[in-house]
């Protein structure tokens, strides 16, 4: 199967993005405003972590701590884990799934954030990408010697496939 979907056609444009030394409360409000489940964390202007509804639960609330005093460069994830527009959404699937994340910012060819890719965008392109791309990934990494079998989900005859079929 091949997919010639890029990252760029599927993202969400308008990222919302603070400052590392604003604090947890400020982020949590911003995610409650705009109704997304993450905030990109810059140093210097440049995207440097990630900051999700998670990990406010996990990090600060579940903890106990004071969301007005910690900053977010103290729980933010990174480092920050991106896709490049001009990538497949092949790619994509496959760093979200390597990387066990749900979002990926998106860069342009000069490293600057233009956008946010997650499962769901993937999914709304294509649904089921990420399964079929898993089973590719799975056979492309055949043994020799070693076949699947399956069921074909439209007509419902078997079928059997090796490394050999797949050009190895």
């Amino acid at each position: 199967m091949k997919m010639d979907i890029k990252v760029g056609q599927c993202m969400t444009v308008g990222v919302f993005t603070l400052p590392a030394d604003k604090h947890v409360v400020d982020a949590a409000k911003l995610l409650k405003k705009t109704g997304v489940g993450s905030v990109i964390i810059t140093m210097k202007g440049k995207a440097k972590g990630i900051i999700t509804e998670r990990d406010i639960v996990h990090k600060v609330v579940a903890l106990g701590k004071d969301a007005k005093k910690i900053k977010l460069k103290s729980v933010m994830s990174r480092p920050l884990k991106v896709i490049k527009a001009s990538d497949k959404i092949e790619t994509a699937a496959l760093a979200l799934r390597n990387n066990r994340v749900k979002r990926l910012p998106v860069v342009d060819k000069k490293g600057r954030l233009i956008g946010i890719v997650t499962e769901g965008d993937l999914l709304r392109v294509y649904p089921g990408i990420v399964d079929v791309i898993s089973e590719m990934q799975e056979l492309r990494s055949a043994k020799p010697n070693e076949y699947y079998t399956g069921v074909c989900e439209i007509c419902g005859c078997c079928s059997m496939r090796g490394s050999a079929a797949l050009g190895h």
